[in-house]
């Protein structure tokens, strides 16, 4: 029966301990179109055959999950079928939530924690290219850091962006943490090694820096990269200790294809979905997971500025199928 019993599982907790109201609220247009699409196929058919799978397959392929995974995901789902003798299309809607969710929790369950540095100060480094909602990510979770006893500081190392180093000061302002910038043009290694001097001499608990996003030339991206990375790593062993990369999820398949071109370029350790909010296709999460083999660590589920979120999937799950189950 594969997950059925965990899935199952799930919705029958005690609800305090999936619900959640920013997931709930930010998943709306995700349930709202995918999900009622799913929920309504037994409606549309009274039996399950071709005509079934074919509408299914076009639901699954519109939530942007991807054409290869929701192949796989078909050909699972009529096997379960034919072994256990179902008939009723009513009867097939826990097994399609099970076996989609199989995709991302599989045996081989990946970790969406972040990696703190258990000896000292934690850095974390952001890329992504320009309009993904990095500066905002950054952002919300220096707030979250900070509301939970950190102490934060930003470094703008995104030094030839107009206006992004402005755009991370505001910020700064706005949850009250410190932050490090040179002028606009600096070499942005020499920005992170002056500003991690000063967290280190300041004691700062958690380092959020902010990086350029230009995928149009990866070679020299790839090789500025590589000088962060050195640049970080002389200053506190392990670091980087997360490498997050932020895609906006109302890109789909396109912010696919431009995590597999970060990923070829440096160690990417997780993912941040930022404008969940925004999109109707929550299929992009089983996608990612399918595709690249990189953990979700935050969603972004609204503008305000603590609806950043980690990535839980039962929270996930409870939210999107509710409705179904």
């Amino acid at each position: 029966m594969g997950l059925f019993k965990s899935i199952k599982g799930i919705f029958k907790k005690n609800k305090e301990e999936v619900e959640d109201s920013v997931y709930d609220s930010g998943l709306t247009k995700t349930r709202d179109s995918f999900v009622s699409r799913l929920s309504s196929l037994s409606l549309h058919h009274k039996k399950i055959d071709e005509d079934y799978f074919e509408e299914l397959e076009d639901i699954l392929i519109m939530a942007d999950i991807g054409v290869n995974t929701v192949m796989k995901l078909i050909s699972k789902i009529k096997d379960r079928v034919k072994k256990e003798k179902i008939e009723n299309p009513d009867d097939l809607k826990e097994i399609i939530v099970d076996e989609l969710f199989i995709v991302y929790v599989n045996d081989d369950i990946i970790s969406s924690k972040i990696n703190y540095n258990d000896k000292g100060m934690t850095v974390i480094l952001f890329v992504g290219v320009n309009g993904t909602g990095k500066t905002t990510t950054i952002g919300k979770l220096a707030n979250s850091e900070k509301q939970s006893g950190k102490k934060v500081m930003m470094i703008a190392a995104d030094t030839f962006r107009a206006g992004a180093i402005n755009q991370l000061w505001e910020w700064s302002r706005k949850v009250g943490c410190e932050f490090f910038s040179k002028d606009e043009g600096s070499d942005p290694a020499s920005v992170i090694y002056e500003g991690l001097d000063k967290a280190m001499e300041d004691k700062m608990d958690i380092v959020l820096i902010d990086t350029a996003g230009r995928l149009q030339n990866k070679v020299n991206l790839m090789k500025e990269l590589e000088k962060i990375n050195k640049v970080i790593g002389s200053k506190i062993d392990g670091a980087p200790h997360e490498t997050l990369l932020v895609l906006d999820a109302t890109t789909g398949q396109n912010g696919i294809s431009q995590a597999k071109n970060f990923k070829e370029i440096t160690n990417i350790t997780g993912l941040v979905l930022s404008k969940m909010d925004g999109t109707a296709k929550g299929g992009i999460v089983l996608a990612i997971k399918e595709e690249l083999g990189i953990p979700v660590k935050y969603i972004g589920l609204g503008e305000k500025i603590d609806d950043l979120r980690k990535f839980d999937i039962e929270k996930y799950i409870y939210s999107l199928f509710k409705d179904m189950m």
